[in-house]
């Protein structure tokens, strides 16, 4: 998909990568489930009937456990403007345009590609925000889009929850059945644990490095698209702010979509030099807004 955005080759080089070592990973956890569990049918029935349902049906799970609603432009003209004009700019499809009636000031953007893309914002979001500075967020969301980063993201943290998933189902299951005595089935079951744990924890840095970056690669993209670099600061500054104040019980039910977030709902671990944070630190992101709008001579 040709588009306006600046293209940024380290982002696409890191999803790559990370891509082919999360399937490398997941091949031998699949190898050694079905080795375990000697059912290769089930095991790959289900993980790849999951897989398939999560990239086709990412935006109406993620609308759905936000809340969210599909606006038309009459509900929303406003929003659904500067859309217009962001997509314009950018040469690239519109996406359906939705709202969650969450006071959390936050926004994001799924699906599968830019023709099957939803962009997300909270009614706590519009409120608290300029236009200029929406039009930072929405670009930093859009950019999300056109870099495709949106259906790799999506899909590796899928793949970062299968362990889990996996090790549910068949301890629910009758798998360990009659042809197993007691000692059996607990050794099966230990094995089963240790591995998913080993392929959770791999998957897990491998997909929050990729997501610190991709944050990082949107917020040079949408400065460079709107060439207003400060707004998008102050929209940072802002949301991170009024975050901090909304009730932490709020926050949680929205944080499993850190990921995703425009910034995070709940601080996610900024230790062992942020390994575990799915965004760059504040600081981060406004300095390398500052960089770019000397570069562009941007008036303070």
């Amino acid at each position: 998909m040709q588009n306006r955005f600046r293209p940024d080759r380290q982002l696409s080089v890191r999803m790559v990568i990370t891509m082919f070592l999360l399937g490398l990973l997941y091949v031998a956890f699949i190898a050694a489930l079905v080795a375990l569990l000697r059912s290769w049918i089930l095991v790959v029935v289900v993980a790849g009937g999951l897989l398939a349902a999560q990239y086709w049906y990412s935006d109406r799970i993620a609308l759905f456990a936000m809340h969210a609603q599909e606006v038309s432009a009459q509900e929303q003209p406003h929003l659904h403007g500067v859309v217009d004009r962001l997509c314009a700019t950018a040469d690239m499809p519109k996406p359906r345009v939705a709202i969650s009636r969450m006071d959390m000031p936050n926004a994001f953007a799924t699906g599968r590609n830019a023709d099957h893309a939803v962009l997300c914002v909270t009614t706590g979001l519009l409120r608290r925000l300029e236009t200029d500075e929406l039009e930072g967020v929405l670009a930093h969301e859009l950019s999300h889009v056109a870099h495709r980063d949106v259906a790799v993201i999506t899909i590796a943290s899928f793949l970062g929850v299968l362990a889990g998933l996996l090790v549910r189902f068949a301890f629910y299951s009758e798998l360990f059945g009659g042809r197993r005595n007691d000692q059996n089935t607990a050794l099966l079951l230990a094995l089963i644990m240790a591995v998913s744990a080993v392929v959770y924890a791999i998957s897990f840095l491998l997909i929050r490095a990729l997501s610190r970056y991709r944050e990082l690669a949107a917020d040079r993209a949408a400065a460079m698209l709107t060439a207003r670099p400060s707004a998008l600061a102050s929209a940072l500054t802002k949301v991170s702010g009024d975050i901090a104040r909304i009730p932490t019980e709020d926050l949680r039910t929205a944080q499993p979509f850190n990921a995703f977030f425009f910034t995070p709902a709940l601080g996610d671990g900024a230790t062992l030099f942020n390994l575990f944070s799915t965004h760059p630190s504040l600081e981060r992101r406004l300095e390398q807004l500052a960089k770019i709008s000397v570069q562009l001579g941007e008036p303070t």
